[in-house]
């Protein structure tokens, strides 16, 4: 199945309850957290407070908690209990990737591991095996609003040619056009920010993703 999820970074943060109102009533539940720490990448987004008031508010909200961070570990637990169904880490900063993978399975969470564009696929084939979720970065990370870099799709088709059957998101420069590009590669959660919350009808957004095979 082919998912939207919408990035909060691209959200009306003076109207977000309405946004996530908006968003479940077109039918989307999977909610996407940027959560940057203006070290690991330029700048700095929200912490884990308004993951848990979005969790106690919309509990049929899925949490999609993407850390852009220098020490994921002091924050993935409390991530978790904060309501994340998924945690991602960025494999450029992981020491020891199995074990970070074991802890968040230790805490309920889905597992997943994020690469930047400069990071080749290959850092991610010794650990697919204990991973739930992968996220292919199609611009440099940061800000919203970017190019997609259609490049990035070999790494999907790699992932998938290698027998990852888990998801594979991708995040950055995400509209319906290059949308259906990442789709046709193998990828099937898809990131989408401004494209979707500056919309003029966001529900047209995701009924067409509904659409992709």
């Amino acid at each position: 199945m082919i998912e939207l999820a919408p990035s909060l970074l691209a959200a009306d943060w003076m109207h977000l309850g309405r946004e996530i109102e908006n968003m479940l009533n077109h039918g989307v539940n999977l909610l996407h957290f940027d959560v940057m720490d203006a070290h690991f990448v330029p700048n700095l987004s929200f912490g884990p407070d308004l993951c848990s008031d979005v969790h106690r508010l919309f509990p049929e909200c899925r949490l999609d908690v993407h850390l852009m961070m220098n020490n994921p570990q002091s924050y993935w637990r409390i991530f978790a209990e904060a309501g994340a169904e998924t945690i991602t880490l960025h494999r450029e900063v992981l020491a020891d990737p199995r074990t970070a993978m074991e802890a968040l399975r230790s805490l309920g969470v889905r597992r997943g591991m994020a690469v930047k564009p400069g990071t080749p696929a290959e850092d991610l084939l010794p650990y697919l095996d204990c991973l739930d979720h992968i996220l292919i970065m199609t611009v440099e990370p940061g800000f919203g609003g970017q190019t997609f870099m259609p490049e990035q799709m070999d790494k999907v088709r790699m992932l998938r040619d290698k027998g990852f059957t888990g998801d594979i998101a991708v995040d950055g420069g995400i509209n319906l056009d290059t949308a259906r590009v990442a789709v046709q590669a193998g990828a099937n959660v898809l990131v989408m920010g401004t494209s979707y919350f500056h919309s003029d009808d966001p529900g047209r957004v995701a009924r067409a993703v509904k659409e992709f095979k």
